[in-house]
């Protein structure tokens, strides 16, 4: 069984979670179409250490986790809100 930490509340089964996509700056309201298209229908995909949205169904908390897409560990979990980390993920 898989566990990921939610920042609120706790080590739970990743079952109870559901992805919500990459962390990523929207486009200015006024970009053309094509940067919003990018913006909402194209990922990256890259082998790397990502930031990703996710949400724990049962209490709607939405919080970001530093994965490395290669091994798909969860390095660390955290909320929104909080101070990123610099260097080395």
């Amino acid at each position: 069984m898989k566990i990921l930490n939610c920042p609120l509340n706790g080590p739970r089964n990743i079952q109870e979670f559901v992805y919500g996509g990459p962390v990523q700056d929207m486009p200015a309201v006024d970009a053309p179409d094509a940067a919003w298209a990018d913006y909402v229908f194209l990922e990256d995909n890259a082998a790397a250490v990502v930031r990703e949205w996710w949400m724990h169904v049962a209490s709607g908390y939405w919080f970001i986790a530093e994965r490395d897409t290669r091994t798909d560990d969860i390095l660390r979990t955290y909320a929104p809100g909080a101070p990123e980390r610099t260097g080395d993920a």
